[in-house]
């Protein structure tokens, strides 16, 4: 018993020892640097270029309390160096990496990510460092050949050389038999070798962004990977993948945006599966029914595409799923309550753009709760479907195309707390929008509807609000209310608003894009649009704006267009227009502007759509229009437009576009909506404008459209304006040039649209590839003008068909022409007289010849007449 107390009294003792030696070891004493380590870590500091003061640091003694070490809590040697540039500028870190690196011998991760070594090869004394575990290179600008040196770090288990410009790998990596990751994803790789099987505890292979046209077989011991990425290659072939039972284990197969084609594969090959993306392909056919046994898949992406057919049943049997994108595929038919039967995790459904029918009823309950759900383009329609109400967790609804043509519900508006995209757009749904300010939509569209009433009030966080082309009506005013700090794109136009625009817009100062075209405001622009410093495009057309265009306008240089058209706006155009460089798109049509043309206007060298017809303009036009640089190149801006990110889980970017205006195009208005940016336009038409056509006019050659019509122009038209090769309209019609018509005109290939009328253009049109194509109205009204398709010229006036010289002989070639036709008709008489009377007149003559001529004749119709007899005999009996 005694024995007994005292082992535990001892074993107490002991207890107590130890706890108190722990504390006052980690209390007293904080781990030592290794000297010989700091001085290689200080080495390796001095090759480096440090901008942003990252090592700031390392400078005391005690290296392990450097930024980005990890130092052991009893050797105290360093263990890892994270030098990976999160949260700071990108490529903080330049210069060389010194090899005294190496002299970290305990070191095992190795983190250099995100940093610029200057585009070399990655070093080769990293191979030496054989203790290695982790070895992170991400984008760190290395370049060339991955060193053969690296297949010594045997020890390694994670290997990151993704976003390099790596070209080749070398067969000495597939000895890193104990790496569980790899990933080489984002550089220029075309090949890889079967050895990559040898890596039999890989769990991990990211391949994706490279230049992949077929893979080996992949076949070995790759029966632990877990996870394979190769999206974003040029591959054609799922053949490598499906050899042996290598990927029974695997658990995510991203293969999208590849060039895969033809039926979809029986997928039962990866029975582990839990993620499949397969989307980007050209996969056509049906979706194989056999999809419904991966029992274990959690998302199923085979969006964009040209799978055609119904959607399987047997998708309902997948009970794990919680996201099923179909999208952009050529499917059709009914989608019913049967495919959702099992699928109680669905959180994410997408089977936009598609023809399909939602057949589910109205009053369906159904087993799960979406988090984002996008029907666009199916038809979903006439009503909304009452079981929408049960999905309380939507944060994206996307109703877009969907023919809805009824009154929107009320409980629409409040079904989930959490909705942040509601697109309603494209539809006709009426009624009333509530206030919506107490909700958390950040993304609305509602245009091409019928909603009606005052314009709703919005959330203050809200970024994106599109009520085109409905029929809003009434004041704007309430937008003051309250301020919207990431308001972005802000669209009312075509609706039947009314009143003065409200002077707050310094409330909105993320404001880029702002549309209230084609409604009835009046009043004055207000100034406080010079506060909308990041403004990109300002589009305030058919209205009834007055007044001058606000100075404070001045202060928005991100401005690409401006669209003022079609209001009564009155003053001159400013010249600090001629400040706002980034300007593409300028029309001032259909106001009451006045004064010249100021020069400042061609410091706006990127501006490829200039309109100020229908204005009062006068004096000359100034000659520096070749200014236009992006009118004398071939370069055009495909579209104004941009991305807008609403968070990879609701489906990563929606286009918004904002490219809208109308311009006088072909003899006719015509809008624009989705190639504005193709547009090469000037039209000054309909002014008072005086002198000549600038020369300067002729550098504009990849110009589309010049309307100069209905001035005051005179001089001749320039003569080398041929040089605009891409013209599609030319309109210099009602003016009082003179002179003839230039003959580089010709040289125009392609001149749909041509007006030259109601001039003092004299001469003969010339002759070449299209002039004489138009109607003659295109030259009426010029008095002096002639040939074809107008009256030909004088000196064009019919002649006789022979011409003489003066004393009244045929010229030579006339001649020639003459004794040529005498022989021919000579020859053909004797040649019909010798050959009719050669053989008339022997029969006449010679009686045999007759005889054997005309028994002749006779036995040919007997052989005929019995051949038709003994056809028809064999026809009739049988």
């Amino acid at each position: 018993m005694i024995s007994k107390k005292r082992i535990a009294i001892k074993f107490v003792v002991v207890v107590v020892v130890v706890v108190l030696s722990c504390v006052f070891v980690s209390g007293d004493a904080r781990v030592r640097c290794i000297e010989s380590e700091r001085e290689a870590l200080l080495s390796f500091k001095n090759g480096l270029i440090d901008e942003h003061g990252v090592l700031s640091s390392w400078q005391s003694d005690e290296c392990c309390e450097w930024h980005g070490l990890e130092c052991s809590n009893t050797t105290g040697h360093v263990i890892t160096l994270q030098l990976n540039n999160v949260g700071y500028f990108e490529g903080q870190l330049k210069g060389e990496l010194r090899s005294s690196l190496v002299e970290l011998r305990r070191l095992n991760s190795l983190d250099l990510s995100r940093n610029d070594f200057g585009g070399v090869p990655i070093p080769e004394f990293i191979g030496s460092m054989k203790q290695l575990r982790h070895l992170y290179l991400f984008s760190s600008n290395f370049v060339g050949t991955v060193p053969p040196q690296l297949g010594n770090l045997t020890n390694l288990k994670s290997l990151d050389l993704s976003s390099n410009a790596f070209v080749s790998l070398p067969h000495q990596l597939w000895n890193l038999t104990n790496l569980q990751s790899l990933d080489l994803r984002l550089n220029y790789f075309v090949t890889l070798p079967p050895e990559l099987g040898n890596l039999a505890n890989l769990r991990s292979l990211d391949l994706s962004s490279n230049k992949f046209g077929t893979l080996p077989p992949l076949s070995g011991n790759l029966t632990n990977l877990l996870s394979l990425r190769l999206s974003f290659n040029f591959l054609s072939s799922m053949s490598a993948f499906f050899l042996d039972s290598v990927f029974e284990s695997l658990e995510t197969l991203d293969l999208s945006y590849n060039q895969l084609n033809g039926s979809m594969p029986d997928l039962r090959a990866f029975p582990s599966l839990t993620k499949l993306d397969l989307r980007g392909n050209n996969f056509t056919g049906h979706i194989p029914l056999t999809i419904g046994q991966l029992s274990n898949l959690q998302v199923l992406d085979l969006s964009y595409n040209s799978l055609e057919g119904s959607v399987p049943l047997s998708i309902g049997q997948l009970s794990n799923l919680q996201s099923l994108y179909l999208s952009y595929n050529y499917l059709k038919g009914s989608v019913s309550e049967s495919h959702f039967s099992k699928v109680d995790n669905l959180k994410s459904l997408d089977i936009s753009f598609n023809s399909l029918i939602l057949g589910i009823p109205s009053d369906w309950s159904p087993p799960f709760q979406l988090e984002r759900l996008n029907l666009g383009k199916c038809n979903v329609g006439p009503y909304f479907p009452k079981w929408f109400q049960t999905q309380t967790n939507l944060a994206y609804l996307n109703l877009n195309g969907t023919n809805i043509t009824h009154e929107a519900p009320r409980w629409l508006w409040s079904t989930s707390s959490s909705l942040q995209y509601l697109c309603l757009s494209d539809n006709q749904i009426s009624g009333t929008v509530p206030n919506l300010s107490s909700t958390s939509i950040e993304h609305m569209d509602l245009s091409y509807n019928q909603f009606s009433g005052r314009i709703p009030l919005f959330p203050v966080n809200a970024s994106h609000i599109q009520l085109s082309v409905n029929m809003f009506s009434g004041s704007i005013s309430s937008i003051c209310e309250t301020p919207h700090d990431a308001l972005e794109h802000f669209d009312l136009s075509n609706n039947q608003l009314a009143g003065e625009v409200p002077d707050c817009w310094e409330k909105m100062p993320s404001l880029s894009y702002l549309n209230l075209a084609s409604n009835t405001f009046s009043g004055e622009i207000p100034l406080s649009f010079g506060n909308l410093e990041v403004l990109v495009a300002l589009q305030m057309h058919r209205n009834g704006f007055s007044g001058e265009l606000p100075f404070s306008l001045r202060l928005c240089q991100y401005l690409i267009m401006i669209d003022v058209g079609g209001n009564e706006l009155t003053g001159e155009i400013p010249t600090w227009i001629g400040q706002l460089n980034a300007m593409r798109v300028l029309n001032f049509r259909g106001n009451q502007l006045h004064g010249s043309i100021p020069r400042e206007i061609c410091n706006l060298t990127l501006l490829q759509v200039l309109d100020l017809s229908i204005n009062d303009l006068s004096s000359t036009i100034p000659d520096c229009f070749s200014n236009f640089t992006l009118l004398a190149s071939e370069s055009i801006t495909v579209t104004y437009k941009y991305s807008m990110p609403i968070g990879t889980r609701y489906g990563g970017y929606e286009k918004w576009e904002y490219e809208y205006s109308s311009f006088q195009w072909k003899g006719k208005e015509s809008e624009y909506r989705k190639n504005l940016g193709l547009l090469k336009l000037i039209d000054l038409s309909s002014n008072r404008l005086i002198g000549s056509i600038p020369k300067s006019f002729s550098n504009m050659s990849y110009l589309n459209s010049l309307n100069l019509s209905r001035n005051s122009l005179t001089g001749h038209i320039i003569p080398d304006i041929g040089k605009m090769k891409m013209l599609d309209s030319l309109d210099l019609s009602h003016n009082q040039l003179s002179g003839s018509i230039p003959t580089s005109l010709t040289e125009i290939q392609m001149l749909p649209i041509l007006d030259l009328s109601n001039n003092n253009l004299s001469g003969k049109i010339p002759t070449g590839t299209q002039l004489q194509t138009f109607k003659a109205s295109a030259y009426a009204g010029n008095d002096g003008l002639c040939g074809d398709p107008l009256p030909m010229c004088p000196e064009d006036s019919v002649r006789p068909s022979s011409t003489t010289d003066p004393e009244g002989n045929m010229n030579e070639k006339d001649d020639i022409v003459f004794s040529f036709m005498q022989e021919v008709v000579i020859s053909m008489a004797f040649g019909f007289i010798f050959g009719f009377w050669g053989v008339i007149g022997s029969f006449i003559l010679k009686r045999s010849w007759r005889i054997a001529f005309f028994g002749l004749l006779d036995a040919a119709g007997d052989w005929f007449y019995v051949r038709i007899v003994v056809f028809v005999s064999k026809w009739r009996r049988s």
